[in-house]
């Protein structure tokens, strides 16, 4: 039960600090969504949305557009909810809790998957494959998946708990992402800055803060081995290594 309890503390989603759970900036996040570009009425699903906000800001950027997102966290979910209602979306982005390798709808102009491939058994290409499949004809996908900057050391690979097939490189990903019938028009990789400051606001930081301010509570202890696991991981793992890459594709 204690590591239930430790994974809440430390949770994403009850983290407020983070304004999207992936490394990404406010000006990067701006530059996605201008070449996303929806359209005026435009249908958007986001595959694995945790609660949402890059889908929302999609939604918002095109007038009269709505937005599916397909999530399986119950506490992403409320969270998403929760937003949409306060930003005045709430009859726009519909959130559903269920498998997004189960969602069955179609005929989107855009799919976006953010760090969610997982969703889908087997590997990216499967990801890919079932993005382009939820888009009509002349639509776009917005994916994002972790690449290979260089070749990954032990430690690296131990750090993130991963294997050396588990990514490839960034010219790997373009290419599986064209074999499959989707073309690049915008590419980009989140900057070492944007990948710092997510670790720093994510359960590094948030189990950091909360045991500062917890320090007689009885899962301390817990807290802080989780705390300095995830930092060796990172800092003294796969900082160099992996990248999160966000590439624009059109059908």
């Amino acid at each position: 039960m204690s590591a239930e309890e430790v994974r809440a503390i430390l949770s994403a989603a009850g983290n407020h600090r983070l304004t999207w759970n992936t490394p990404l900036s406010e000006g990067h996040a701006a530059r996605l969504v201008a070449a996303c570009d929806p359209a005026p009425g435009a249908r958007i699903v986001d595959l694995g949305s945790g609660w949402g906000e890059l889908l929302m800001r999609l939604v918002e950027a095109a007038p009269g557009a709505a937005g599916d997102g397909v999530e399986t966290d119950p506490a992403d979910v409320a969270r998403g909810r929760k937003l949409a209602e306060e930003r005045g979306l709430g009859d726009r982005v519909r959130f559903h809790e269920e498998p997004a390798a189960e969602w069955a709808e179609g005929g989107y102009d855009l799919a976006v998957s953010i760090g969610s491939s997982h969703a889908w058994p087997g590997t990216t290409r499967e990801a890919l494959t079932a993005l382009r499949a939820a888009v009509r004809p002349g639509g776009r996908v917005l994916l994002g998946e972790g690449v290979w900057l260089k070749a990954p050391t032990p430690a690296a690979l131990e750090g993130l708990g991963a294997e050396p097939g588990d990514f490839g490189s960034l010219l790997e990903l373009i290419r599986l992402a064209e074999s499959v019938g989707l073309h690049a028009l915008q590419v980009t990789v989140a900057d070492q800055r944007e990948w710092d400051l997510f670790e720093s606001e994510g359960p590094i930081g948030r189990g950091q803060r909360w045991a500062l301010e917890n320090p007689d509570h009885p899962l301390y202890g817990e807290v802080m081995a989780e705390v300095d696991a995830r930092r060796t991981g990172y800092y003294g793992g796969y900082r160099s290594y992996l990248g999160l890459a966000y590439l624009v594709l059109s059908t």
